[in-house]
């Protein structure tokens, strides 16, 4: 019996996770990326343990956490250099069950795209949705090359999915959140620094080391919509970020302007009323794009690709996936899709408003506000890094369903 076909749309993070899980569930796979290379866009990503649990399914958890950087202390500091709250790579460990692993966007395509026989991904090539399918007929996708059908479509084509306003023409899609931020990687300086976000008036910094012995660091401050720098990008963090503590201004310098990645935040306010229609899924930022506040736009994607292929693999009746793809009589081609939307929605809606009430407390400037806010900060730091660390109770201790060498049991 032929294998299904799945295409997936976009090859991202999130897409090639899909891409990798769907092959290990029995499904002939094809990415179709519109850029002519596997050439991420943006710098740095930390991947929190509830990801490297998903990763752990397809095998990569363990190549991941290899690349951990962090030791010892970190935390969240002001301005001047004064530590609000510290926590370290134990405390996060012991609470999640996993350390943070900071990487390179680029390392992580690299190793996911090694996990996937060569042909599978298809650079250069545009795609756009002809037809969602349904219960009797397949999906199409149209391409340079024609139309190819597919028994599943995944659509991982970002925060500006053609494939979701398809879908959903009438929904708002994501909006502007009043933020923007700056991505660099640099040298890492010659003086040590621990790793710390900074919280200032309607401003943040963070500065986190990678395996390979440069520096991440990002920044992120309100401004209007479509703003850029009258002179460049390193100039206008100089301006805002240059009379901050050590290693702030350093790091500036050290930034090749042009290398210094500018991008506005949007965010799904509205919720989708579902993640799939027809035989098409989407997932990652073309479902529930995010502030990145809580570091798990990434991270969610990941859970979404490996929650997918789980649903997926069999239909409503328990049927495996060939069975599903052969269109027999009683087989009904939106079960699978339909749990994956039932497990996923929720979970993420929850974490993009969590991510909005972070970024609130960040955009603050008025002066008493944010002094409220630092000696709050304070004040439930001296409770113990645990109390810090409870805001991500719920999201860095997920685990996927089925089981895993990592997860010990299937999630029920």
């Amino acid at each position: 019996m032929d294998q299904p076909r799945a295409l997936v749309i976009g090859g991202g993070i999130g897409g090639l996770t899909a891409a990798v899980a769907l092959r290990q569930r029995g499904w002939a796979v094809t990415v179709l990326e519109r850029a002519p290379e596997l050439t991420p866009v943006g710098a740095g990503l930390a991947l929190a343990p509830n990801a490297q649990r998903a990763l752990d399914v397809i095998g990569l958890g363990d190549r991941v956490r290899a690349l951990s950087a962090w030791q010892g202390d970190g935390g969240l500091r002001a301005p001047g250099g004064r530590w609000l709250s510290r926590t370290s790579g134990e405390a996060v460990a012991d609470r999640f069950g996993g350390p943070l692993v900071l990487v390179h966007r680029a390392t992580l395509v690299s190793l996911l795209a090694s996990a996937l026989p060569e042909g599978v991904v298809r650079t250069g090539t545009a795609a756009a949705l002809a037809d969602p399918g349904g219960e009797r007929g397949p999906a199409v996708v149209s391409t340079p090359d024609g139309e190819l059908e597919a028994e599943l479509v995944v659509a991982a084509d970002g925060i500006r999915s053609a494939v979701r306003r398809t879908l959903f023409p009438g929904h708002p899609g994501p909006r502007y959140t009043g933020l923007t931020t700056w991505r660099v990687v640099v040298p890492a300086p010659e003086r040590s620094f621990a790793p710390h976000e900074t919280w200032g008036r309607g401003r943040l910094w963070g500065t986190q080391p990678l395996k390979d012995g440069r520096v991440y660091a990002y920044a992120m401050a309100t401004a209007p919509e479509g703003a850029h720098a009258p002179d460049d990008e390193r100039a206008e963090l100089r301006r805002l970020f240059g009379d901050w503590h050590d290693p702030v201004p350093g790091i500036i310098e050290a930034a090749d302007p042009g290398q210094v990645l500018r991008n506005d935040v949007h965010e799904m306010a509205v919720p989708l009323p579902a993640y799939h229609r027809g035989r098409v899924a989407l997932l990652g930022d073309a479902a529930h794009a995010m502030q990145p506040t809580l570091g798990q736009g990434g991270n969610q994607a990941i859970e979404d690709a490996i929650v997918l292929a789980h649903h997926a693999g069999v239909d409503g009746a328990g049927r495996p996936a060939a069975e599903f793809a052969a269109g027999l009589p009683s087989h009904d081609p939106a079960a699978g899709l339909a749990s994956y939307s039932a497990d996923r929605l929720p979970r993420t809606t929850a974490i993009v408003r969590q991510a909005t009430r972070t970024g609130r407390m960040t955009a603050v400037s008025n002066p008493v506000a944010v002094a409220v806010r630092d000696a709050l900060i304070v004040a439930v730091s001296r409770l113990g890094p645990g109390i810090v660390l409870r805001g991500f109770a719920g999201i860095a201790d997920w685990r996927p369903p089925g089981r895993t060498y990592a997860s010990g049991t299937p999630r029920q």
